[in-house]
C-alpha cells in the first residue's frame, strides 16, 4: 500500500470529490476494476473525498457515468505537477537538480569524525593516528576498509584495548576503550626481587619470602633492591626464591614557585565583538575584517559544522570569533598575600599527584623573599608502600 502511494507521488495523483446517490456502487465498481483509492473521507451522505492516481483517474469517467456520479478535481499533487508548474523557470529547475546531485555526491564522503570514549588519552592523539592512516574529513566511503584502520591503531597504541568505527551518513564515530595498564605479573614459580619504585627513606620492612637488604632509616633510590630474591642457610647454601613482602617508606613531594609582589592583571571590561567566517573544506571566506577594534583583547573561536540531518554533515563550517576587551591593571601584594598565593598554587598541584590524602604525614613550607618577589616551597612527607617485583635475569 505504501509503495503504491509513493509511486503515485512520483507519477502524479489528484484529490477528487465524488458526489451522487450511488457512492457505494461507485466504490464497488472501482474495486472490481482494481482502481486504487486512498485517504477516503466521507464529507456528507452524498459527497466523498478521495485520492487517485492520474492513470486511474481517466478510467473513473466511465464508472461515474454508470453510477450517475459527478467528479470534481480539488487538488493536484506529485512530481509531474511540480515540474509542470515550474517548467518556465528553467534556472530554478537546473539549480534544484544541481543541489540534488550535489547532496548525493557529498553523501559518498565522510565530513565529520567524532571521537568518544577517551579519558586518559587526548583526542588530538587519536586524531593524529587517524590522519596518519588517511582517515580524515573528505575521505571517500566507497571501498573504505575500517578494519585496516582499526588494526593499525591497535598496533600503534598499547593503551587502547578496543577500537570501533561506525559510519552513519557523512558522520564517522570512532569509539575508544582505553586499556587498564597493570604491571606485569611475575608467576610464583619464577625468581624475583622486590625493588623501590621511587627515592625514599625506609621506615618498615616486612619480608614474607626472601632476604631484606635494607633497614629502617636507609635512603634508597628508584630501582634499588629492598628484598632480595634469595635465601641463604648454614647447611643449604644460597638458593633463589620468589620474593614477597611490603616496604613502607617516607616519600617527599615538593614544588617551588616565585610570586612577584607587583603584577599586571587582566580585567575584562565587558565589551566584546563577534566576527564570522565560512570555511568550505580548506577554503575560508571572511565575512568581515578579522582585525579587532580593541587595543587589548582575548580571542575565543567557536566552530560549528553544518548538517542537513542528524548524521548528514556538510563540508561547510561556520566559525565565530569573539574578541573580549580587557584592561591591564597594576596589582600590589603584601608579603603574606604573595606567600599565600604561592602556597595555594603548589598545594593544588601536589594534591593532584597524591591519591591517598590520609598518607600525608607532614607538610613543610619554606619561604625566601626579596623586594620584588616571594619564593615559596611546599614539601609533603608521605608514607607509601614503595615495593614492586622485578624478575631476576641470569
Amino acid at each position: 500500500m505504501y509503495f503504491k502511494i509513493l509511486m503515485a507521488y512520483f507519477l502524479g495523483y489528484v484529490t477528487i470529490e465524488v458526489e451522487g446517490y450511488s457512492i457505494e456502487k461507485f466504490m464497488n465498481l472501482c474495486n472490481s476494476e482494481k482502481i486504487f483509492l486512498w485517504n477516503l473521507k466521507r464529507l456528507k451522505t452524498t459527497i466523498m473525498k478521495v485520492n487517485v492516481s492520474i492513470k486511474d483517474f481517466k478510467r473513473l469517467k466511465t464508472i461515474a457515468k454508470k453510477t450517475k456520479c459527478r467528479i470534481k478535481i480539488c487538488n493536484k499533487k506529485g512530481l509531474p505537477f511540480f515540474f509542470n508548474r515550474y517548467k518556465k523557470r528553467k534556472i530554478f529547475i537546473i539549480l534544484f537538480l544541481i543541489v540534488i546531485i550535489g547532496i548525493w555526491a557529498l553523501s559518498n564522503f565522510i565530513w565529520n569524525i567524532e571521537i568518544i570514549g577517551t579519558d586518559k588519552i587526548a583526542k588530538e592523539e587519536i586524531q593524529q593516528l587517524l590522519d596518519e592512516n588517511n582517515f580524515k574529513p573528505g575521505k571517500c566511503k566507497i571501498g573504505l576498509s575500517t578494519k585496516e584502520i582499526i588494526n593499525q591503531i591497535r598496533l600503534q597504541r598499547d593503551d587502547i584495548a578496543w577500537v570501533g568505527i561506525e559510519i552513519s551518513g557523512t558522520n564517522a564515530i570512532v569509539k575508544i576503550v582505553e586499556a587498564d595498564l597493570k604491571p606485569d605479573i611475575i608467576p610464583e614459580e619464577e625468581y624475583c626481587n622486590i625493588v623501590a619504585t621511587k627515592e625514599a627513606m625506609i621506615t618498615k620492612v616486612s619480608a614474607l619470602n626472601g632476604t631484606p637488604v635494607v633497614k629502617e632509616g636507609d635512603i634508597v633510590k628508584k630501582g634499588s633492591i629492598l628484598i632480595g630474591g634469595w635465601l641463604e642457610g648454614k647447611y643449604t647454601g644460597m638458593r633463589y626464591v620468589h620474593a614477597n613482602g611490603e616496604v613502607q617508606a617516607k616519600v617527599w613531594y615538593s614544588d617551588k614557585v616565585k610570586i612577584p609582589l607587583k603584577q599586571t592583571k587582566k580585567e575584562l571590561t565587558g565589551n566584546e565583538e563577534n566576527k564570522y567566517s565560512v570555511k568550505i573544506n580548506n577554503f575560508q571566506i571572511n565575512l568581515s575584517k578579522k582585525v579587532s577594534k580593541f587595543k587589548n583583547y582575548d580571542t575565543i573561536e567557536e566552530t560549528k559544522k553544518l548538517r542537513l540531518f542528524s548524521d548528514f554533515y556538510l563540508p561547510i563550517e561556520i566559525q565565530k570569533t569573539t574578541y573580549k576587551e580587557y584592561e591591564n591593571q597594576e596589582v600590589s601584594y603584601s608579603l603574606d598575600e604573595a606567600k599565600q598565593i604561592g602556597i595555594n598554587q603548589i598545594t593544588q598541584k601536589l594534591d593532584e599527584q597524591i591519591e591517598n590524602k590520609d598518607s600525608i604525614k607532614d607538610k613543610k613550607i619554606q619561604e625566601n623573599h626579596t623586594d620584588e618577589y616571594v619564593e615559596v616551597e611546599v614539601i609533603y612527607e608521605v608514607l607509601e608502600n614503595i615495593a614492586t617485583k622485578e624478575k631476576i635475569v641470569f
